[in-house]
């Protein structure tokens, strides 16, 4: 959700504009979404920076914008069958902020439809610091309640047995929604900003230089099947490579060869 303080800038009108008009973006998407059945869509709407570096003053409108956001569409998300989620440092949002996200949460609980995960006071890295710190923690508390030593739990079962992949997931806070697919970078941004880094280790990025206030639903469904003509590996070769491709390789001292040709400095001829 990048680039509203852009889009009003372009327009010489002030940030909050700009917020305001990403918001109204939040529904489009979310509706498409709900149209074709998308099964999750998480939004990165504020992220731990956000709320650490901009001014306070933005970040306060920011927080009413968010209110405002939940009040007024909670009836829009029940009648497109859309549930309400959230992911990180919740916790450190103000009172009535947290009181108004559990609202809208319970009110769209029994919904079955698309899931809308919202990402606010998020950072990837401090989801996964909060991970492997609940890890160590329900270690110490098992350790506790066996009367031995974390030391000697340890030795017992070994570490690669406690502390693996799987228990690293199973702490993050989207352990009850699946990897995402596709990531899609809106204003042409060209880096991941700390979102959901474990999470997508193996998805397909998608980069449109579209603002996020001019950011539609049919742009998502461009994004989609862009998504889908691509092959997807996995760290593999893919369904359509054979045995038989590597016969047509070329021999890697020839490859050697062309590189080293081209990188060499020609010589200039005199005149």
């Amino acid at each position: 959700m990048d680039g509203n303080g852009r889009w009003a800038g372009k327009r010489a009108l002030k940030r909050f504009l700009g917020h305001q008009q990403g918001a109204e973006s939040v529904q489009f998407v979310v509706e498409t979404a709900s149209r074709i059945n998308l099964p999750f869509i998480t939004l990165y709407a504020f992220s731990l920076e956000n709320n650490l570096r901009r001014p306070k003053s933005e970040v306060n409108f920011l927080m009413k914008l968010l209110r405002s956001y939940l009040m007024g569409n909670v009836k829009r998300m029940n009648d497109n069958n859309v549930r309400m989620e959230y992911i990180g440092r919740i916790h450190e949002l103000p009172s009535e902020v947290q009181d108004t996200m559990q609202w809208a949460s319970e009110a769209t609980a029994r919904n079955t439809g698309t899931t809308l995960t919202l990402a606010l006071n998020y950072g990837s890295r401090s989801e996964i610091v909060d991970a492997t710190r609940a890890v160590i923690t329900g270690l110490i508390a098992e350790a506790h309640q066996r009367g031995c030593s974390l030391e000697d739990l340890l030795q017992v079962d070994g570490l690669e047995a406690r502390l693996d992949e799987h228990h690293i997931c199973d702490h993050l806070y989207t352990a009850h929604i699946p990897d995402p697919d596709l990531v899609i970078r809106t204003s042409g941004e060209q880096r991941i900003s700390n979102f959901l880094l474990w999470q997508i280790a193996y998805s397909e990025i998608f980069i449109t230089d579209r603002l996020w206030p001019d950011f539609r639903g049919i742009h998502l469904l461009e994004a989609i099947q862009n998504y889908q003509k691509r092959e997807r590996r996995f760290g593999g070769l893919g369904e359509t490579f054979t045995d038989e491709d590597l016969d047509q390789l070329e021999p890697a001292s020839e490859v050697a060869e062309e590189i080293v040709t081209e990188l060499t400095p020609k010589q200039l001829t005199p005149r």
